[in-house]
């Protein structure tokens, strides 16, 4: 019997619209659709709204066209977009941020197909603003959920690609903050946006500390922003041995060569959790209130200390399984719950795996 031929490829769309304005972490989750559009349809013109800390950040990726919206700007800039749009008509808008302000942005991009996100995932009206939605399939990860927005148009999703751009002289700047010897790097980036997954300095300290015992070199990463600035300076004041700090000295474009560099990153969750597994380093991420099986690193997540369960059952009365899947439970104090020989724990698993 002759075999089965392969259904024929959908009709590539002229032009698609891609809505993800944040966070760091987010857009790069969306870099795996991207590659998959690009690949199945190179001639199909891809639009991207998004943030203006994010393009930065993905500045240079080819064949998108970029369209930053601040949110700073407001009202005046969602007319703004409006009237950069108005002699566009795209094949589909894919609609793949829930938030308020993303969902009102949306509406002044034209498009006869929109797509959103699964009522389970909807919020802030999202329905009110898509006409059609994604499949819903619980228990996913966000980069999983975000991928299946190419398949209303056709497409599946099954190779995850992320080629960051990142240019030679990021990497050049990157390749002199420190010796290129056999020497291991633990990197610390100990900040997240979200304060409440944020863990307490002294605790890096110590893990920092035991890194350095075991022959490890150890940096510190982050931001211009004052809580960094007071964490990093909390982190190498209760650290008995001493550290690279680079706390904002480095550029957007030259995180992810920095984080790439490193054999081992520890971060709560956050964006360089993220943007360093989409450089292929290994994450020791530290969970509690939020799950790492919906939003830690993707690519492997042996090194990460889960406590999101005895997070729930401590704030919310109930295992994780009873949980509607993306519940965060940023409580104060929550990330105690992660203590010093957990993370240690998850540091000499590493360490084994690398003999």
């Amino acid at each position: 019997m002759a075999p089965t031929p392969p259904p024929p490829s959908p009709s590539p769309p002229r032009s698609l619209c891609l809505l993800r304005l944040s966070a760091l972490g987010d857009v790069t989750h969306v870099l795996p659709l991207v590659h998959t559009l690009r690949q199945a349809w190179p001639d199909t013109a891809l639009t991207w709204v998004i943030g203006k800390g994010e393009q930065r950040l993905l500045d240079g990726l080819p064949g998108v066209e970029f369209m930053v919206y601040d949110k700073q700007s407001g009202l005046a800039g969602m007319r703004a977009l409006r009237h950069a749009l108005a002699e566009r008509r795209f094949d589909a808008l894919l609609q793949m941020q829930v938030a308020a302000r993303a969902n009102l942005l949306s509406a002044f991009v034209p498009a006869r197909r929109r797509i959103g996100y699964d009522r389970s995932r909807s919020k802030d009206l999202h329905g009110l603003f898509v006409n059609e939605r994604i499949p819903d399939r619980p228990g996913i990860h966000v980069l999983d959920a975000i991928g299946s927005f190419c398949e209303p148009l056709g497409l599946k999703q099954t190779e995850i690609a992320w080629n960051l751009p990142v240019p030679d002289d990021a990497r050049d700047w990157a390749r002199a903050q420190w010796p290129g010897d056999d020497t291991p790097t633990l990197l610390i980036s100990p900040c997240s946006s979200h304060a409440l997954r944020n863990w307490r300095a002294e605790r890096y300290a110590a893990v920092a500390d035991h890194a350095v015992a075991k022959g490890w070199r150890v940096v510190l990463c982050g931001g211009r922003s004052t809580l960094e600035r007071d964490t990093a300076d909390a982190i190498v004041g209760a650290m008995r041995a001493p550290a690279l700090d680079l706390v904002g000295k480095d550029t957007l474009k030259q995180l992810p060569a920095l984080l790439e560099r490193a054999d081992l990153v520890m971060t709560p969750d956050s964006g360089p959790m993220h943007i360093a597994n989409a450089m292929g380093t290994k994450v020791l991420g530290l969970h509690a209130a939020s799950n790492p099986e919906r939003s830690g690193p993707y690519s492997d997540r042996r090194y990460c200390v889960d406590r999101y369960d005895a997070a729930a059952r401590k704030y919310l009365g109930k295992p994780a399984s009873e949980l509607r899947w993306g519940t965060k439970i940023e409580h104060e104090g929550v990330m105690d719950l992660v203590t010093v020989e957990d993370a240690i724990a998850a540091f000499e698993c590493h360490a084994g795996d690398r003999h």
